[in-house]
């Protein structure tokens, strides 16, 4: 089985050593878009793991009815941006508090300002969740069509070759199409996985975002019970 697998690489590595310097190009940017595909499916992975983590947390701590101050003071503290919800909640409440300073501002002035903030904070957020993704979707549309023109260059050279020959043959042909359909496997190879991953994560974003949304329509009704309580 390893001897059989060996020689298969050998063979494959030969027909792509023999293809032309078009073809080899060709085959080299669909190696590099598949590696840095790769690089960023697992870096999102972890990315959007981290954000579900984060978000759970959060929420359990924002409904388990501790002080919002405190929560506050905690997570704007030492001037670290906090991530996720958690920094939808730290521009919002910020808006809250300087707002409700002036003593004669309208509530409806308060809750313009905050859910401003909030939609600042939460496009932030979704602008950092979908880094990355386009490039995903770009090599798993192109991919297939780069890999498609490095097939039909190497096949048309493969014809051509043939046509000098006074008595051609398949044993004459087949290396060429051989080694030009490589560059269609390669393309398959970097399109599939890409396409996979972005289906993924853009359903992710969405999840994650409807989570967000979710959260500062319930913490704009609290700030709007709060901004109605007549002030001693």
């Amino acid at each position: 089985m390893s001897i059989t697998t060996s020689v298969d690489a050998i063979v494959l590595f030969t027909l792509i050593k023999q293809a032309s310097l078009l073809v080899q190009l060709v085959m080299l940017m669909l190696v590099l878009a598949s590696l840095i595909s790769w690089y960023f499916i697992i870096s999102k992975w972890f990315v959007f793991q981290s954000a579900a983590r984060t978000a759970d947390r959060f929420e359990q701590r924002f409904w388990s009815g501790g002080n919002l101050n405190q929560m506050y003071s905690e997570l704007s503290r030492g001037g670290v941006m906090p991530e996720g919800m958690a920094s939808v909640f730290v521009d919002g409440f910020r808006e809250c508090k300087r707002l409700t300073k002036p003593a004669r501002i309208q509530p409806g002035d308060i809750m313009e300002g905050v859910q401003r903030a909030m939609r600042v904070a939460l496009s932030r957020e979704i602008d950092f969740l979908e880094t990355h993704l386009p490039f995903l979707a770009t090599v798993g549309s192109i991919s297939p069509y780069v890999g498609l023109f490095g097939t039909v260059w190497g096949i048309m050279n493969s014809f051509i070759a043939l046509g000098s020959l006074q008595q051609a043959t398949i044993a004459h042909v087949a290396p060429g199409i051989a080694e030009a359909l490589i560059a269609t496997a390669m393309g398959l190879f970097a399109a599939i996985p890409a396409v996979i991953a972005y289906n993924q994560y853009s359903t992710r974003v969405e999840r994650l975002v409807t989570r967000y949304e979710i959260f500062m329509d319930e913490f704009s009704s609290i700030v709007q019970r709060q901004a109605l309580v007549p002030k001693a």
